[in-house]
């Protein structure tokens, strides 16, 4: 048998390099969008230059923060973090049967996962803030509003992380126990939630992230948190009390973010 060879007169082709005129052609329309959006919002170049010394005085103001402050924004920064806390814990067990119907692989029939789909992309388009707007004009003042806005914004968050993963995880142990003959809810019980039950902790662990930040402002529409004081010190014009709440308020969410990472690492 004669041997076989392998070597080839063809040489590989480098692919073509990407034409320098795609990049200036890009370049352009970038340009060309900034230029138009900037025209079409009345904003230009001048004003920002002219309103800089406005902003070095209001930063004037603002330094030295009033330290003496923190005594009274303490305990509205532990409602603001157990707003988040609450309001996390219940969107996210909400968003539980909402991701099993929103997985084309869970839930079968489309008639059923597309319409709860849009539902749930509608919900994810409302901001929080006019969330907490609306539920305010509902139950008046106070952090029940920013509860309820914060529960819709992570069932809608966590819902669609959610149900993204389900749809990637493997379908080797949902077959087997089909096969088997596990009904429903054994089959979410030991093939699905058992793939899922570590991503589905590091997104509500993301969302309680987003949501901190997003209580310390809820405040600003009535609904409770240290927002109520950023609408108190601003309105008032006491610029050295609002530098005070900003860096509370960095600090506290820059130490639950760097814990919330942490856990998240050792999770996934």
């Amino acid at each position: 048998m004669k041997p076989v060879n392998l070597s080839t007169n063809h040489s590989l082709k480098r692919p073509n390099p990407p034409s320098k005129m795609k990049h200036y052609l890009t370049v352009v329309i970038i340009l060309l969008l900034l230029w138009g959006s900037a025209v079409q919002s009345d904003s230009t170049l001048r004003e920002l230059i002219q309103g800089l010394p406005n902003m070095l005085d209001l930063l004037k103001e603002m330094f030295p923060p009033k330290w003496s402050y923190l005594d009274n924004i303490w305990d509205a920064m532990l409602e603001t973090i157990r707003m988040a806390i609450i309001g996390t814990t219940i969107g996210a067990i909400l968003a539980i049967p909402v991701a099993l119907l929103c997985a084309s692989n869970i839930t079968k029939k489309s008639i059923i996962f597309y319409p709860v789909r849009f539902i749930l992309n509608l919900i994810r388009t409302i901001p929080d803030l006019l969330l907490a707007a609306i539920f305010v004009a509902i139950f008046g003042l106070g952090p029940l509003p920013g509860i309820f806005a914060l529960s819709v914004f992570s069932l809608g968050l966590i819902a669609k992380l959610a149900y993204e993963a389900l749809e990637a995880i493997d379908s080797g142990p949902i077959e087997a126990m089909t096969a088997s003959g596990a009904n429903s809810l054994q089959i979410i019980a030991y093939a699905v939630i058992p793939q899922i039950q570590a991503h589905f902790m590091s997104f509500t662990l993301y969302t309680f992230e987003i949501n901190v930040r997003a209580a310390a402002i809820l405040g600003l529409v009535g609904a409770g948190g240290i927002g109520h004081y950023y609408e108190v010190t601003l309105g008032f014009l006491e610029y050295d009390k609002t530098c005070m709440i900003i860096i509370f308020t960095l600090a506290v969410v820059l130490l639950i973010d760097y814990a919330s990472t942490k856990l998240r690492e050792k999770l996934l």
